[in-house]
């Protein structure tokens, strides 16, 4: 392979590694999810490992409304619950939170309730509502509280993660980032969940 034909082969490695690295830490075309579930960079002290899900303690968790209200996780019992943990910043975020806001939507009169928890830090706080307008959500944003969040969070920072809960507060299904399956793989979870009794 002569000097041209070699410059030439490593230029094309390189813009291919460069494109490919573009498309899954950049993706803004909420149009057109990857192949594969895309997933943010991750939000702070989430370093612990993580203990089961299942147990009494998660229901003494909660979050906190913009309006100061505090809800804890127990209570939800009764309903459906998905806890989605997201940022203004996260761009896979945009790939997921319209389907969330399809399943509220479709949902909410069967005892289903989203709750979107934002990890995307102080500064990313007062960006929250233009984000909610911008994509049109239709169900409760809030901020996680710190238990929370290093309890559900702790093994896998990466964002998008949705938690889907049944109606007796036994975890369902786990997603962390979001693809072209991903919106099926919610949906069988929440109509699994929606099945439970109270």
């Amino acid at each position: 392979m002569n000097g041209r034909a070699k410059h030439g082969f490593f230029g094309f490695v390189a813009l291919t590694f460069a494109l490919l690295f573009l498309m899954s830490c950049n993706a803004t075309d909420v149009t057109e999810p990857a192949k594969t579930p895309v997933v943010s960079g991750p939000p702070a002290n989430t370093t612990y490992p993580m203990p089961p899900v299942n147990t009494p303690s998660i229901n003494n968790m909660g979050w906190t409304f913009s309006d100061g209200k505090h809800s804890l996780f127990s209570d939800y019992k009764g309903k459906v619950l998905v806890l989605d943990f997201y940022a203004t910043w996260c761009n896979p975020c945009r790939y997921s939170v319209p389907h969330l806001v399809g399943l509220q939507k479709k949902y909410a009169e069967q005892g289903f309730t989203v709750i979107g928890l934002n990890v995307g830090g102080a500064e990313d706080e007062p960006k929250i509502p233009q984000f909610a307008k911008e994509l049109g959500i239709n169900y409760p944003l809030a901020i996680p509280d710190e238990d929370l969040l290093l309890f559900l969070l702790s093994d896998n920072d990466g964002i998008p993660q949705t938690f889907i809960f049944d109606r007796q507060g036994v975890l369902v299904d786990r997603l962390v980032g979001f693809g072209p399956s991903s919106g099926a793989v919610i949906d069988e979870a929440v109509e699994t969940a929606l099945r439970t009794t109270p």
